[in-house]
Protein backbone atom coordinates (compact mmCIF):
# COMPACT_ATOMS: atom_id res chain seq x y z
CA UNK A 1 0.00 0.00 0.00
CA UNK A 2 3.00 2.47 0.74
CA UNK A 3 4.71 1.93 -2.02
CA UNK A 4 1.21 2.46 -4.27
CA UNK A 5 1.14 5.89 -2.68
CA UNK A 6 4.55 6.67 -3.23
CA UNK A 7 4.11 6.15 -6.81
CA UNK A 8 0.70 8.25 -7.10
CA UNK A 9 2.77 10.64 -5.16
CA UNK A 10 6.04 10.81 -7.64
CA UNK A 11 3.28 10.68 -10.46
CA UNK A 12 1.34 13.74 -8.95
CA UNK A 13 4.80 15.45 -8.32
CA UNK A 14 5.95 15.28 -12.19
CA UNK A 15 2.71 16.50 -13.44
CA UNK A 16 2.59 19.85 -11.00
CA UNK A 17 5.78 20.40 -13.16
CA UNK A 18 3.68 21.46 -15.73
CA UNK A 19 0.80 24.31 -14.72
CA UNK A 20 -1.72 24.96 -17.31
CA UNK A 21 -2.97 28.52 -17.71
CA UNK A 22 -5.65 29.33 -20.33
CA UNK A 23 -4.00 28.12 -23.44
CA UNK A 24 -0.56 27.68 -22.64
CA UNK A 25 1.32 25.21 -20.60
CA UNK A 26 4.03 26.66 -17.83
CA UNK A 27 7.32 24.29 -16.80
CA UNK A 28 7.53 25.41 -13.39
CA UNK A 29 11.45 24.17 -13.31
CA UNK A 30 12.56 25.87 -16.14
CA UNK A 31 9.65 28.86 -16.38
CA UNK A 32 9.30 27.85 -20.23
CA UNK A 33 6.03 28.48 -21.26
CA UNK A 34 4.28 26.14 -24.00
CA UNK A 35 1.74 26.47 -26.78
CA UNK A 36 -1.39 24.47 -26.30
CA UNK A 37 -3.91 26.73 -27.96
CA UNK A 38 -4.96 24.99 -31.24
CA UNK A 39 -5.39 21.57 -33.09
CA UNK A 40 -1.94 21.65 -33.90
CA UNK A 41 -0.70 22.17 -37.78
CA UNK A 42 1.91 20.88 -40.40
CA UNK A 43 4.92 23.17 -41.59
CA UNK A 44 8.19 22.58 -43.05
CA UNK A 45 11.20 23.27 -40.81
CA UNK A 46 11.48 27.15 -41.92
CA UNK A 47 7.73 27.25 -41.82
CA UNK A 48 7.23 26.15 -38.29
CA UNK A 49 9.92 28.64 -37.30
CA UNK A 50 7.76 31.37 -39.36
CA UNK A 51 5.16 30.06 -37.45
CA UNK A 52 6.39 30.54 -33.98
CA UNK A 53 7.83 33.24 -34.73
CA UNK A 54 4.42 35.07 -35.92
CA UNK A 55 2.27 33.70 -33.40
CA UNK A 56 1.04 35.91 -30.79
CA UNK A 57 -0.82 34.02 -27.79
CA UNK A 58 -1.56 34.69 -24.15
CA UNK A 59 -0.71 38.49 -25.08
CA UNK A 60 2.65 37.34 -26.16
CA UNK A 61 4.55 37.85 -29.11
CA UNK A 62 7.92 36.40 -28.48
CA UNK A 63 7.17 32.57 -29.45
CA UNK A 64 10.01 30.53 -31.05
CA UNK A 65 10.37 26.50 -32.41
CA UNK A 66 11.97 24.82 -29.30
CA UNK A 67 15.81 23.55 -29.36
CA UNK A 68 15.69 19.75 -29.28
CA UNK A 69 16.29 19.51 -25.41
CA UNK A 70 13.54 21.68 -24.84
CA UNK A 71 10.97 19.78 -27.03
CA UNK A 72 12.31 16.67 -25.05
CA UNK A 73 11.48 18.09 -21.28
CA UNK A 74 8.08 17.79 -22.29
CA UNK A 75 7.99 14.16 -23.09
CA UNK A 76 6.27 11.65 -20.77
CA UNK A 77 8.57 8.26 -20.93
CA UNK A 78 5.78 6.45 -18.95
CA UNK A 79 3.70 6.60 -21.91
CA UNK A 80 3.02 6.23 -25.67
CA UNK A 81 0.57 7.66 -28.06
CA UNK A 82 0.91 9.78 -26.92
CA UNK A 83 4.14 10.19 -25.35
CA UNK A 84 3.46 14.01 -23.79
CA UNK A 85 2.43 14.97 -20.10
CA UNK A 86 -0.92 15.56 -19.59
CA UNK A 87 -1.31 18.58 -19.17
CA UNK A 88 -0.95 19.12 -22.78
CA UNK A 89 -4.84 18.38 -24.30
CA UNK A 90 -4.20 19.84 -27.57
CA UNK A 91 -1.44 17.37 -29.71
CA UNK A 92 -1.29 14.67 -32.87
CA UNK A 93 0.73 11.92 -31.87
CA UNK A 94 3.24 12.58 -34.61
CA UNK A 95 6.72 14.39 -35.13
CA UNK A 96 7.12 17.78 -33.95
CA UNK A 97 9.89 19.75 -35.30
CA UNK A 98 12.87 21.30 -32.84
CA UNK A 99 15.01 24.49 -34.32
CA UNK A 100 18.12 21.96 -34.01
CA UNK A 101 20.30 21.27 -37.38
CA UNK A 102 21.85 18.11 -37.17
CA UNK A 103 25.60 19.09 -36.97
CA UNK A 104 26.68 17.21 -39.64
CA UNK A 105 23.69 17.56 -42.38
CA UNK A 106 22.40 20.72 -42.11
CA UNK A 107 19.58 19.87 -44.47
CA UNK A 108 18.13 18.01 -41.77
CA UNK A 109 16.76 19.24 -37.97
CA UNK A 110 16.15 17.01 -34.85
CA UNK A 111 12.68 16.30 -34.22
CA UNK A 112 10.50 14.10 -31.52
CA UNK A 113 7.80 11.54 -32.32
CA UNK A 114 4.81 12.25 -29.64
CA UNK A 115 3.80 8.96 -30.61
CA UNK A 116 6.38 7.31 -29.07
CA UNK A 117 8.50 9.76 -27.35
CA UNK A 118 11.33 9.45 -29.16
CA UNK A 119 14.02 11.61 -30.75
CA UNK A 120 15.01 11.35 -34.80
CA UNK A 121 16.56 12.89 -37.88
CA UNK A 122 16.46 9.70 -39.99
CA UNK A 123 15.57 11.08 -43.53
CA UNK A 124 14.02 13.76 -42.33
CA UNK A 125 14.64 16.90 -44.41
CA UNK A 126 13.48 20.83 -43.43
CA UNK A 127 11.12 20.53 -46.43
CA UNK A 128 8.97 17.76 -44.81
CA UNK A 129 5.92 18.35 -42.62
CA UNK A 130 5.99 17.90 -39.39
CA UNK A 131 3.93 19.33 -36.28
CA UNK A 132 4.96 22.27 -34.37
CA UNK A 133 4.78 22.97 -30.60
CA UNK A 134 5.97 27.24 -29.66
CA UNK A 135 7.85 28.07 -26.84
CA UNK A 136 8.56 31.29 -25.30
CA UNK A 137 11.05 31.93 -21.91
CA UNK A 138 8.70 32.92 -19.13
CA UNK A 139 8.94 35.64 -16.27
Amino acid sequence: MKIILLVLLLVSLADAKFIRSGYVVVDSSSSLEWQDNTTPVKKSWKGAIDYCENLSLGGKNDWRLPNINELLSIVDDSKYNPAINSSFINFTSSYYWSSTTIANNSSHAWNIDFNYGTVSHYYYKKTNKFYVRCVRAGQ
